[in-house]
C-alpha cells in the first residue's frame, strides 16, 4: 500500500484500486488516512447506500447520493480533506454524463487534499479519463497477514492444540494466493472436516487454489502422476532440472542465487517435451499452472484479450513459486509479427506485454515452454535473457530407445523378459517416443483381438507397419537439428558430452 499512500500524498485526483477484497482494502485506506497529515476523512459509495462515513452506520448516508452524479457533484462540494471511495463505478463508466462529472471533479479537486477513488475487481478506464487516472493493484495477502488469520482460527479451535512452527508454516505458505476472505473460509473447512488444523490439512488448503485456477478459465491446474523417472533418455536435462530442484527455497536466497526464469525446450514433435515439462513440477514440488493461449484470445471487446492475459499472469504470480507450463509456443505466438492486419493487431500486442513481463518479472514463476516450428517462432523469444537455457530435444538413440520400451512394457506387464528390447530398439530407428508407444499400443490391439498375449513379432510387425514422422517430415526435422546444433543445448547427455570433448 505504499504506492497507494504516496499517490494520495501527491495529491492525484483519480485512482482505480483493483482488488476484490474490499474489506481488507477499506481497512488499509482508513490507516493511510489516520496517518496523512492533514488527517484525511474517508467516504465510501456504493449504489445501494449512496455516501457513508467510514466506520458509520450505513443509516447515516448523505441523503441522494445513490446516483454517481449528485455523489461525485457532493465530493466537489465538500470542504475538508478527503478520500472518497467508489465502489463499482465501473458499471456507470459507458455513461457520458457520469465520465464528464469525472473529468469536472478532477478539474475541480486538483491541488487539494481530496482523491476520488474508484474501487473494483475488474479495470475499465474509458478513453477519456486514461491520461487522468492511475490503476494500483491491491496486493494479496502477504505471510504476516495470513499468519494472523490462522492465529484467530486456531484460537477459535481449542482442539488444534499448539502447531510447530513448521506446520504453520506449511499452512500460511499453502494458503499464499488466496484472499484473506479465502483463506480464513479454507481453514474453516478443514476444521468443519477434521475438527482441527493439523499438517494433515495442507492438501486442504492447497485444494481451494485449484478452486481458483478454475475459476480463472484461462489457466488450467495440471496434476502429474508420472516422476521424472518415467522420461527415457534426456539425461543432460534431467540432470539440469535436479540441479535447480531447490533453487525457490530460502537457501538459495541465502547462497545469493538468483530465482530461475524459464527454459524453452525445442524438438521433434513426440520426443517427451511436455511430458519433462510435468514430471518437472514433481520433481521441484511446485504447482503447474497450464497456460491456454486459445483462451486468452477474445475478439469480443477491445482490450479484453489483453485484460484475459494480465489476469492470468496476475493469478500464476499469486501462486508462485509455480511452474508456467505454455505447450507449442510457436502456434501460440506465431502470427504475432504480422497480426495487424487479420486482428487489429491483437496478437502483437499480447506478445509485447508477454515479453514485458517475462523480462520485468520479480515474482517466482518459472516458464517452461514448448516449441515444435522453430522457423516460426519471434525471434525476440530467442533472445539470451528470456529464458535460462534453451534446450533441443532429438529423436531417441538406440540406448534411449531401449528405455522408453521398458517403461512403456513395465507400466503394462510385470515381467518383461521375454522381450529382446536391443531388438526392437534397433527396429523402431527414426521413431520419437509416443511412436514407440503407439506402436507397442498397436501390438497389444492386435493380440487382443486373437484373444492372446502379445509378442515381440507383434511389435515388430507393428513397427514395420508405421511410418515416423521423421521420415514424412524428413525436411522439418532435419532443419530443426541443424539449427539447433550451434544455437541450442543437447537435452540427451551423449550429444552434450561428445559437444563438450569437441570443445
Amino acid at each position: 500500500m505504499q504506492e497507494l499512500d504516496i499517490l494520495i500524498q501527491a495529491q492525484y485526483p483519480l485512482l482505480y484500486l483493483l482488488t476484490p477484497e474490499e474489506e481488507r482494502a477499506e481497512a488499509a485506506l482508513a490507516a493511510i488516512a489516520r496517518a496523512l497529515k492533514p488527517q484525511r476523512r474517508l467516504f465510501i459509495w456504493t449504489v445501494t447506500h449512496g455516501i457513508v462515513e467510514y466506520g458509520n452506520p450505513r443509516s447515516l448516508t448523505q441523503h441522494n447520493t445513490q446516483s454517481p452524479q449528485p455523489a461525485i457533484q457532493w465530493v466537489m462540494e465538500q470542504k475538508d480533506p478527503a478520500i472518497c471511495v467508489f465502489k463499482d463505478l465501473h458499471d456507470f463508466l459507458d455513461n457520458t454524463e457520469v465520465k464528464r462529472w469525472i473529468r469536472d471533479a478532477i478539474f475541480s479537486l486538483k491541488g487539494s487534499h481530496k482523491t476520488i477513488l474508484l474501487m473494483s475487481p475488474v479495470q475499465v478506464v474509458p478513453v477519456e479519463l486514461e491520461k487522468d487516472i492511475c490503476v494500483v493493484d491491491f496486493p494479496l495477502p502477504d505471510m504476516a497477514t495470513l499468519e494472523r488469520t490462522l492465529n484467530r482460527q486456531l484460537e477459535q479451535t481449542p482442539r488444534s492444540g499448539s502447531l510447530t512452527p513448521d506446520t504453520r508454516e506449511k499452512l500460511v505458505k499453502a494458503a499464499l494466493g488466496l484472499t484473506q476472505d479465502e483463506a480464513e473460509k479454507v481453514y474453516r473447512k478443514a476444521v468443519v472436516m477434521h475438527g482441527r488444523l493439523s499438517e494433515a490439512e495442507v492438501e486442504i488448503v492447497l485444494s481451494e487454489k485449484k478452486q481458483l485456477i478454475r475459476r480463472n478459465g484461462i489457466l488450467e491446474f495440471i496434476e502429474e502422476d508420472e516422476t521424472i523417472d518415467a522420461v527415457g533418455g534426456l539425461e543432460e536435462l534431467k540432470r539440469w532440472l535436479s540441479q535447480r530442484s531447490g533453487a525457490f527455497t530460502e537457501r538459495a536466497r541465502a547462497y545469493g542465487l538468483p530465482q530461475p526464469k524459464g527454459m524453452l525446450i525445442l524438438g521433434v514433435p513426440g520426443c517427451g517435451k511436455s511430458l519433462i515439462a510435468k514430471t518437472t513440477a514433481r520433481l521441484w514440488g511446485l504447482p503447474l499452472l497450464r497456460l491456454d493461449m486459445g483462451r486468452v484470445y477474445d475478439g469480443s471487446t477491445v482490450g479484453k484479450s489483453e485484460a484475459n492475459l494480465r489476469s492470468a499472469l496476475r493469478t500464476a504470480e499469486s501462486l508462485a513459486p509455480a511452474i508456467l507450463f505454455i505447450d507449442e509456443l510457436d502456434k501460440a505466438f506465431a502470427g504475432s509479427a504480422g497480426s495487424s492486419d487479420s486482428d487489429g493487431g491483437t496478437s502483437s500486442r499480447i506478445f509485447g506485454s508477454f515479453l514485458t513481463w517475462m523480462q520485468e518479472k520479480r515474482s517466482p514463476v518459472f516458464v517452461m515452454a514448448t516449441a515444435n516450428r522453430v522457423d516460426r517462432l519471434p525471434g525476440e523469444f530467442l533472445r539470451k535473457g528470456r529464458f535460462d537455457e534453451i534446450f533441443f530435444v532429438d529423436l531417441p538413440n538406440t540406448t534411449e530407445r531401449m528405455e522408453i520400451l521398458e517403461i512403456h512394457l513395465k507400466k503394462r506387464r510385470r515381467d518383461i523378459s521375454r522381450f529382446d528390447l536391443r531388438q526392437l530398439a534397433v527396429a523402431c530407428e527414426g521413431f520419437s517416443g509416443a511412436e514407440i508407444e503407439q506402436v507397442l499400443i498397436a501390438a497389444m490391439y492386435e493380440a487382443f483381438a486373437q484373444n492372446r498375449e502379445f509378442t515381440q513379432l507383434d511389435i515388430l510387425a507393428a513397427t514395420k507397419a508405421t511410418q515416423p514422422l521423421s521420415r514424412t517430415m524428413m525436411e522439418q526435422v532435419v532443419a530443426l537439428r541443424e539449427w539447433a546444433q550451434q544455437r541450442a543445448r543437447p537435452a540427451a547427455a551423449s550429444v552434450a558430452e561428445y559437444q563438450r570433448l569437441e570443445f
